[in-house]
């Protein structure tokens, strides 16, 4: 194995012990069964089947277009916002299919939240304004708002940093702020599982770091899909790594397991060859 494997292994062991699929009461979690993805008549994804057990982070790699990115807006249900789009098969949140008929699909993305890989906050709004948007969209009642947006700016990790100008508009906060602001309006409605879209991919070294940190700090209470082209940033933050790939053809994936196992000893040659930088 190759410098850049070996190292990438080294920094998934560092992290804390794995936590395990399973452990949670049977029913919980989130689960893919045989997903197909099209844009109209274009397979862009074929029988993705995933375990996601309630309280770990798992990242998806892959070249892009390999359908990582489709993958993760299925699970939500934002796939079909796009025109002549379609999928097939079953996405089960504790059980329940969210493709089921008669499903409220403004409950399903309040239970899983997304964030995107470019910030979007509400210019016009206050920082304050940002964070309970959601609350008021989906006309949710809470006892104390003010104890909630407290709540949620502490577990983005942005409380320290705007507690004084909560009235201030989003618009002037750092592309990171604004990151971890987005995160903080996803919580206030308490999903059960978080999808990220390459959610550093726009950000400078310190504010990854500082959305890592909070990936961590989140998946003690949800269930955490991130979408990444950094190995780097998947050894670090997730228990299970899934790899994707195209071939000129539909995406698949190809493998999944532990992120020590998919860095160290990795079943496949192709996720072989891809974390060792061989190609992609």
């Amino acid at each position: 194995m190759n410098n850049a494997a070996s190292s990438l292994a080294d920094v998934s062991k560092q992290r804390a012990t794995q936590k395990s699929p399973g452990s949670a009461p049977m029913g919980t979690g989130l689960e893919a069964r045989g997903v197909h993805a099209w844009f109209g008549s274009h397979l862009a994804l074929e029988d993705v089947s995933l375990d996601f057990a309630a309280g770990t982070v798992t990242a998806l790699i892959g070249p892009s277009g390999c359908g990582k990115s489709t993958f993760i807006r299925t699970i939500n249900r934002m796939h079909e916002f796009i025109p002549t789009a379609a999928m097939a098969g079953e996405v089960l949140l504790d059980g329940k299919d969210v493709y089921a008929p008669g499903t409220d699909v403004t409950k399903i993305r309040l239970q899983i939240g997304m964030v995107f890989q470019k910030p979007n906050p509400f210019p016009s709004m206050t920082i304050g304004e940002n964070v309970l948007s959601g609350i008021k969209l989906a006309q949710l009642k809470v006892d104390n708002k003010e104890e909630l947006l407290e709540e949620c700016l502490v577990r983005a990790g942005l409380w320290n940093e705007v507690k004084d100008r909560l009235g201030a508009h989003a618009g002037g906060l750092s592309g990171g702020q604004q990151q971890r602001l987005c995160i903080a309006r996803s919580l206030a409605v308490q999903p059960k599982v978080l999808l990220m879209d390459e959610p550093c991919s726009a950000l400078d070294p310190g504010s990854t770091l500082r959305i890592e940190e909070t990936i961590s700090e989140l998946s003690k209470s949800m269930t955490i899909i991130i979408v990444t082209h950094n190995m780097q940033q998947a050894a670090r933050v997730s228990d299970y790594t899934a790899f994707f790939l195209s071939e000129g053809g539909p995406g698949r994936m190809i493998e999944v397991g532990p992120t020590t196992e998919i860095f160290t000893r990795p079943r496949d040659i192709k996720t072989e060859n891809y974390v060792s930088g061989r190609f992609g």
